[in-house]
């Protein structure tokens, strides 16, 4: 199975108020992030972490010896705080910028960063996180009406990694409501 995330943050206490997020504090978030991590994801699976993955987390091999899966990281604008921690080749399958590829049923383009043009973007979909659940940017209207953008954050998808088709449905659903 293939699953993707964004922003989870481990460690990162202030991503609770500044992303409204329901946990009372750090370690009670990142329990339940692992835990909803863990309850989807087998040691065979796949799981595209779209970036920010931890912010200000003193030990995150602590949490990467935790998480189920095959974990291939697209970096984000946060996760240079964390790499050089840790050995990355032990815990990432692979680690890029920017990737193109197919899930096998659809054209895929993967950055941390959300793009209103890509390669083959008429037939292809672009999966992103950074914005968290953020509708207030300028470029939130042009996002929302396109079907194929799709957000992989924690917020929008129920802080747990999804597929391919929950990412869509969860898209779907949050676009419509804002």
């Amino acid at each position: 199975m293939i699953y993707f995330t964004a922003d989870t943050h481990f460690g990162h206490a202030n991503s609770i108020w500044m992303c409204q997020r329901p946990f009372p504090d750090v370690n009670a978030m990142n329990e339940a992030l692992i835990a909803a991590w863990n309850n989807r994801v087998r040691a065979n699976d796949t799981v595209f972490i779209l970036g920010d993955m931890f912010f200000r987390c003193k030990e995150p091999e602590s949490i990467l010896k935790r998480l189920n899966g095959k974990k291939r990281l697209i970096v984000g604008n946060h996760d240079s705080s964390w790499m050089n921690k840790v050995e990355i080749s032990r815990y990432f399958t692979s680690v890029d910028n920017y990737l193109e590829l197919s899930d096998g049923a659809h054209a895929l383009t993967l950055c941390h960063y959300p793009l209103l043009t890509w390669k083959h973007a008429r037939r292809s979909y672009m999966i992103h996180g950074h914005i968290h659940a953020n509708t207030n940017a300028d470029f939130w209207p042009l996002l929302r009406c396109r079907e194929n953008v799709l957000n992989a954050g924690v917020e929008i998808n129920g802080y747990q990694p999804v597929t391919f088709t929950e990412l869509m449905e969860n898209n779907r659903r949050f676009k419509s409501n804002h």
